[in-house]
């Protein structure tokens, strides 16, 4: 069973190879626009429908991270009685 920590690496590492994959298709697609064949734009077609999907999925993955990343951030500062910016900041640093 992965620790929360251990997850929240896993998160980081797939957001890290989704972005990777989604640059290299993009790349990809950049670089064979002059194939002309039906073959060539058939297969492109798919790939830009394909990286618009990992598109919406990333930022998906990548909101759904801040949100947590808020909500830690809310229920320590509660936790810890923490109201003023500047306790956030201090707090922040220890």
């Amino acid at each position: 069973m992965e620790t929360p920590n251990q997850c929240a690496q896993s998160q980081q590492q797939l957001i890290g190879d989704l972005r990777m994959v989604i640059e290299n298709a993009e790349e990809l697609l950049k670089n064979t626009d002059h194939y002309t064949s039906a073959l060539y734009q058939n297969a492109r077609a798919k790939l830009a429908l394909a990286l618009e999907a990992a598109n919406e999925e990333l930022a998906r993955f990548e909101d759904a991270q801040l949100e947590r990343m808020m909500a830690a951030t809310r229920a320590a500062n509660e936790r810890f009685q923490i109201y003023s910016g500047e306790q956030r900041i201090l707090r922040a640093f220890h």
